[in-house]
């Protein structure tokens, strides 16, 4: 039998078909405005290709990003798909996926469709390092994928100059019927030399993050989801509210938030626009400074060794 993974906190995350019937219910009664689309600006795919100095980061959309550190492209949860199961994806990616520098590494947080695309994995450039959490490189080497490695919670890696951290989050996973949480799920930290990104993955709130901070401290630029939380009392288990973003943010002790997972798929029933107004508001209300808060447009590359690289 298959290892079940859980939480820091012994649960798994799992809802009743009593639980869903009554969210679907729900949903069928919201009327929801969709015309909001989130801003994009021209990529610049010259750029990305000439850098090997630079620490960057590109929002390609979701919870795909292009990171360079330390002389590395690396991939967070590649999904350049047009539809997520029934629904076509709110708005296209920010990169082409053909217009990527070579691939160095992909780092996954979780097995979930709208975090790990096999489409996508197939079509990425480079001879990449796939690091996946504890429980799914089989899934990878039966897919084809020969250079995989494995991590559980609190290991690392290196890759040549980069370090390579996993760190838990608090959530599920599931691909078939079968496979309900028989890999693990978590957030990744990269660091070179001073510079250190976090990656949360997906994740409801937890005070798992203030632990994060303890072990790697001055991280510079946090990747935080605030979509996906609507209703609360469904979703918040598994998925964090744009307020909860901000305390994790807080917890982490980041320079920089990046707020990620609302502009990509309608995953549950709050909009971009609602999670983006809730980000700002909750922003502004705890008095934090607005250079601190990156919402990146699709395409942005945006370096914290400079203001601002590239798209002017």
């Amino acid at each position: 039998m298959a290892k079940k993974f859980v939480n820091a906190d012994g649960s798994s995350n799992l809802r009743s078909f009593a639980e869903m019937r009554q969210w679907q219910k729900e949903r069928r009664a919201k009327k929801k405005d969709l015309s909001y689309t989130v801003p994009r600006v021209e990529p610049d795919p010259a750029f990305l290709s000439g850098n090997r100095e630079k620490p960057t980061v590109t929002f390609i959309g979701h919870s795909t990003f292009l990171v360079q550190l330390g002389g590395l492209n690396i991939v967070t949860d590649p999904v350049w798909a047009a539809r997520m199961g029934f629904s076509s994806r709110l708005t296209p990616p920010g990169l082409p996926i053909q217009s990527l520098p070579p691939i160095d590494v992909v780092v996954l947080s979780h097995a979930h469709y709208d975090h790990l695309h096999l489409g996508s994995l197939r079509r990425l450039p480079g001879d990449f390092l796939a690091l996946v959490p504890d429980g799914l490189a089989g899934w990878f080497r039966r897919k084809g994928f020969r250079r995989v490695q494995e991590l559980s919670w609190w290991s690392e890696t290196q890759v040549e100059d980069v370090t390579f951290g996993f760190v838990p989050a608090k959530h599920w996973t599931r691909r078939t019927p079968w496979d309900t949480n028989t890999s693990h799920w978590g957030g990744w930290v990269m660091r070179h030399k001073e510079d250190c990104l976090y990656f949360a993955g997906d994740s409801g709130y937890d005070g798992i993050f203030r632990e994060i901070s303890a072990k790697y401290g001055d991280i510079r630029v946090a990747l935080i989801p605030i979509g996906a939380y609507e209703p609360e009392w469904f979703m918040g288990s598994s998925h964090m509210t744009p307020e909860e973003a901000v305390q994790t943010f807080e917890d982490v002790g980041a320079s920089v938030f990046v707020p990620m997972h609302y502009d990509a798929f309608r995953l549950a029933d709050d909009t971009p626009k609602e999670a983006l107004d809730r980000l700002l508001a909750e922003w502004a209300r705890r008095g934090l400074p607005r250079e601190k808060l990156w919402t990146m447009e699709l395409g942005r590359t945006k370096s914290w060794s400079e203001d601002d690289i590239g798209n002017e």
